[in-house]
This record gives structure tokens, sequence and C-alpha cells, in this order.
């Protein structure tokens, strides 16, 4: 199994990736799109076992801002524009003229913005992983959520967001107990290498395009809306998400029910990642679909 890695020039910057497997072989390859905005391709390096196992070639890469990908200080880049000129120039640049597309969490919102908006050529599927249709039903079901904490993490996110000062420790201790119960659980010695390595954070990236945290939306992506708009998304559609997710089951199920040719798994032990946190499961479904849908 080879992995090939480089950078692409894009604009004045450039775009790392990350190639495993071959892209000659025949088969469709598999891109991904990874979350944040700003968090790396680091995790997605689960899915070289899909190529160990199918020969499968799989293409991932570190979007602007973040990892090893350039990291600019011009605060205008951190937009949907932006990083959707990236994908169709590295679809380009990598000759990608028929792919499956994995986006996950706001991935999976670069993938709904470039199928809806653009209307790409040559997408055989796409699976759209712990991500979301509307940053306003995505905000309502965080909410929710967080009423779910304790008291005192409540008061605390809450005079946060009223202050507008998110460097407090409470708030601070209160939104790590909100992700370690949704996102993730903590990096460990028996984490995977891929987890444990260190990576260049697209903090700029994502307090920008996003805001201070996953439930107060503040950024250019805060009028983020697709529900409607997801009827113009005709290949078929696999969507993923965890019972425990940031991606509710309500936000998962509401698009699924504006998805023209949609399907959707539900993994019963995963927070934000189920293929970290259900690998096998998680490769067994993808294997099965990928192989549907060729």
């Amino acid at each position: 199994m080879t992995v090939q890695e480089g950078f692409m020039p894009f604009g004045k910057y450039q775009t790392y990736y990350r190639v495993v497997g071959d892209l000659t072989s025949g088969q469709t390859p598999l891109l991904l799109l990874h979350g944040g905005p700003g968090s790396t391709h680091n995790y997605f390096e689960a899915f070289d076992e899909l190529t160990a196992r199918t020969g499968r070639p799989v293409v991932m890469y570190d979007q602007l801002g973040c990892g090893r990908s350039s990291m600019p200080t011009d605060p205008s880049l951190w937009r949907a524009e932006t990083w959707v000129a990236e994908l169709k120039a590295l679809r380009t640049y990598l000759g990608l003229t028929r792919v499956h597309l994995l986006g996950q969490s706001w991935g999976g919102m670069l993938a709904i913005i470039y199928l809806c908006d653009h209307q790409p050529a040559g997408i055989q599927s796409v699976i759209l992983a712990s991500t979301l249709s509307s940053a306003k039903l995505w905000q309502q079901e965080q909410a929710r959520m967080i009423r779910f904490m304790a008291p005192a993490d409540q008061a605390a996110i809450a005079q946060a967001e009223a202050s507008g000062d998110f460097t407090a420790p409470a708030y601070l201790a209160a939104n790590d107990r909100y992700m370690l119960a949704h996102a993730a659980g903590p990096v460990t010695a028996d984490s995977p290498e891929f987890l444990r390595r260190a990576k260049r954070q697209g903090t700029a990236a994502y307090n920008v395009a996003w805001g201070p945290n996953e439930y107060f939306p503040t950024g250019t992506l805060q009028d983020y809306d697709y529900t409607e708009k997801l009827a113009r998304i005709t290949v078929p559609t696999l969507v993923t998400s965890g019972t425990n997710d940031l991606s509710t089951p309500l936000v998962a199920k509401t698009m699924v029910d504006h998805l023209p040719h949609a399907a959707w798994t539900l993994f019963a032990h995963s927070r934000h990642m189920a293929f970290i946190e259900e690998p096998e499961a998680y490769l067994d479904r993808l294997t099965q679909w990928l192989a549907a849908q060729d």
C-alpha cells in the first residue's frame, strides 16, 4: 500500500495532500473533507485501513488554514468560497474526475455547499458524516443538550455568551465537559499514532468562520442553511452519526428527510467521530456502501 504526499499550489499558498493507494487502480477514489474549519486531515488516516482491505484509493488533505497547508493571516479568506475553490482545484490537480465524497462535520457542510451550489460532475456518491444542513438547528440542538449539564456549567456557558468572554476558567471547564460528552474522548497513550501526533490547528480559521465554540456560531458560516436546498443533491447519499453526537439524531434526520436518495446509519456507541470510536462497524458500513454505489 503506497502513500503519496505533496503540495498543490493554490493561489499564493499551498495545500498539503495525502493519497493512499493507487489512483490508477480503476477503483473510484474516496475523497475526504475534514472538519473544523481548521481540524486537519490527521484523524482521516483511520481510512488507510479501507485501502488495505479493498484496494480503493483514498485522498485526504489539509484545508487552507491548518495542518501542513499554508496558514495565511488574512481573515477575509475564512469563508466557504475559499474552501470550495480549493476543493475544485484539488480535484483538477490530482485528476479526480470521478470520486466518492465524504465530509465530516464542517467537511460535510463543505460537501453540501459544493454539491448544491456548484453541481459538480463526477460525484459517484456522498457520505455526510456527523454534519448539518442548518447552523440554526445545530445551535438549537446544542442548547437543548447543554440543558442536561450541571447548573454551574450551564451558568458558565450562559455568562460567556452574554459577556463575549470565552476565557473564564469556569466556562473553559464546562466547554471541555461538553466536548468530552459529545465530540471525542481524550487522546491517550493507547490512541492511534495519527491522533497522538502533534498538529497545527487552524484556530483563526475556526474562530472567523464558525465562532468560539460548537454551540455559539458567530462567524461567516452562522447563516448557513441548506436544508431546503438538499433536494438538489441527486446522487446517492449516506448520512452517518452517533447517538451521543454533536450532530444529534434530529439534525441527521432533518437531512435525511430532505435528501432525495438518502440512507442513514446511526452508530450506537459513538460521539462525533464514529469512524474513530467504532472503526470496524464504520468501515464495514462504508465498504458495503461504496461497493453498492460504484
